[in-house]
């Protein structure tokens, strides 16, 4: 399995599908985080891969 980390919230996503379609099914907006593995910024068609932790950091934008 996939771990994907958001704050306090964990959720497990099975390996093999994109980031994008992982959000989606964790109903996460792709567009209102940025996802890092192992301190790397990763794009949301990167393929997950199993054993892998994602964490993700909120954008917050204003004006």
């Amino acid at each position: 399995m996939v771990k994907i980390i958001l704050r306090k919230q964990e959720f497990e996503v099975r390996p093999g599908m994109t980031l994008r379609d992982a959000l989606k099914q964790c109903k996460i907006l792709p567009e209102s985080v940025i996802a890092t593995r192992n301190g790397e910024v990763i794009t949301e068609d990167e393929i997950l891969k199993d054993g892998e932790v994602i964490k993700l950091v909120a954008v917050i934008s204003g004006g």
